[in-house]
């Protein structure tokens, strides 16, 4: 049996893998796990993003938590940093915020975060897991009295405003922003922290409709932002993902700007303001080798850790570093918040904007970008960390990894969180490498079919 946590916590397609029966569990699992050492009676925040399922899921976790003697405060459709925050700044035991992130609105997901805004180490998610899997062995359900409550405190998304604007107060007064909401989660959050700094903001999708959450928008669909930023003459273009907890951008001329870049210049800003920890970055094995060609020129050293934001994390905690992140656009600056956080990516990138009085595309010029083709096999969800067992495709991986040994690299992982195994190559020439990446993925569909 496959793991039930991923990379972002537990995520499936709502109603048929993650059922209200599996998110009450996890309710009860979570609050007993992460309060069991506390002598007074828990509480635990809980949010969500726009997907129709959120209340369906975050209705019956709160119901498990209760069930176990916790209490939980709902503070409704909220960023996923929201939640890191508002669990800190009210004190509370744990938090839980129940989003899908990047993926369709049919999925969605369940993520704690410990009393200090943490992801969870592997061993507490093992854990939660366990007394799941165990029927709730020796967890007490009591009754009377003693049952949880629900609280609403659905204002708590204007405390997380204020906290953005304090921790980046950046004058925005005459930067155009074109803001792409992914009909997510930061709708209103992103939107009135820029305005409410003075930025000229065009919004769009920014409504809702519980379906729509990703769909042909956000991070991982930027055309229409390219093209919007363009026609708007704006300064830039900003992007978020379902919760908000991923940022890309968009420069003046309509050109991307990857998490790579961003970490870039921001990275470079604070070395220079002396800000810059250890003078290192926290990338992944997925950055672009122009990201460590980057560092080399301008004295920081970057590190990498395996995929997935919370890796990252664990990596700066360990070694103190305070800049981290992922290409696609997890950014976790350590001094203001706990876990990536979309919007507080988006201020620092504008106050480099601001400050320095550049282009952005001038700014992004730090790095250059080698060309890197990514392409996604659809495996079963059961195997996909078993492709190297069959021989046909791990003789394909290491005939590709021969070829590009010297002028190039070949990375090829499971998703974390979908069926998938993304096959990358990183070389010279686009079209080649493109070519190879369709190749090797079409294959390892077709093997493992």
């Amino acid at each position: 049996m496959s793991r039930m946590f991923g990379t972002d916590g537990v995520r499936g397609v709502a109603g048929s893998e993650l059922t209200i029966q599996l998110a009450t569990g996890l309710g009860q699992a979570g609050a007993y796990v992460l309060t069991k050492e506390t002598s007074h009676q828990p509480t635990i925040i809980v949010g969500c993003d726009t997907r129709i399922s959120g209340g369906m899921l975050s209705n019956a976790l709160m119901a498990g938590i209760c069930s176990v003697g916790a209490n939980a405060v709902y503070v409704g459709v909220i960023p996923t940093p929201a939640i890191a925050y508002l669990t800190r700044y009210y004190r509370a035991d744990a938090g839980v915020m129940i989003s899908a992130s990047h993926n369709p609105a049919e999925f969605n997901g369940i993520k704690f975060f410990n009393r200090e805004g943490y992801k969870l180490p592997d061993k507490l998610e093992d854990e939660i897991e366990q007394v799941i899997s165990s029927n709730m062995m020796g967890v007490t359900m009591p009754i009377g009295a003693k049952v949880g409550k629900i609280e609403y405190r659905l204002e708590a998304l204007y405390e997380y405003i204020r906290f953005m604007k304090a921790s980046v107060p950046v004058d925005l007064h005459g930067i155009k922003i074109v803001v792409d909401c992914a009909e997510g989660a930061s709708y209103i959050t992103s939107i009135r922290t820029l305005m409410e700094l003075g930025a000229e903001v065009v919004p769009i999708h920014i409504c809702p409709d519980g379906i729509n959450i990703n769909r042909n928008c956000g991070s991982t669909h930027m055309e229409e932002l390219r093209e919007r930023v363009v026609k708007e003459n704006a300064n830039l273009g900003v992007t978020f993902d379902g919760d908000a907890d991923r940022m890309l951008a968009v420069d003046e001329k309509g050109n991307l700007v990857d998490g790579d870049q961003l970490m870039a210049i921001c990275g470079l800003y604070l070395k220079e303001h002396g800000l810059l920890k250890n003078d290192t970055i926290v990338g992944t094995v997925m950055s672009n080798l122009g990201f460590t060609l980057f560092g080399k020129a301008k004295g920081i050293s970057i590190e990498r850790t395996v995929v997935g934001d919370r890796y990252v994390l664990e990596c700066m905690k360990r070694k103190g570093y305070n800049l981290g992140g992922e290409q696609s656009g997890h950014i976790i600056f350590l001094d203001e918040n706990t876990t990536g956080d979309g919007l507080l990516s988006a201020l620092h990138l504008l106050q480099v904007l601001v400050e320095t009085k550049k282009p952005l595309s001038e700014l992004a010029s730090v790095m250059e970008v080698l060309p890197q083709a990514l392409v996604n096999a659809h495996v079963n969800n059961e195997i996909k960390s078993k492709y190297m067992e069959y021989s046909a495709i791990s003789n394909a991986i290491a005939d590709l990894e021969k070829k590009y040994k010297d002028e190039g690299r070949v990375l090829i992982r499971p998703s974390g969180t979908e069926p998938l195994v993304r096959v990358m190559i990183e070389g010279k020439d686009l079209n080649e490498i493109q070519k190879d990446a369709e190749r090797l993925a079409d294959l390892i569909t077709e093997v493992m079919s």
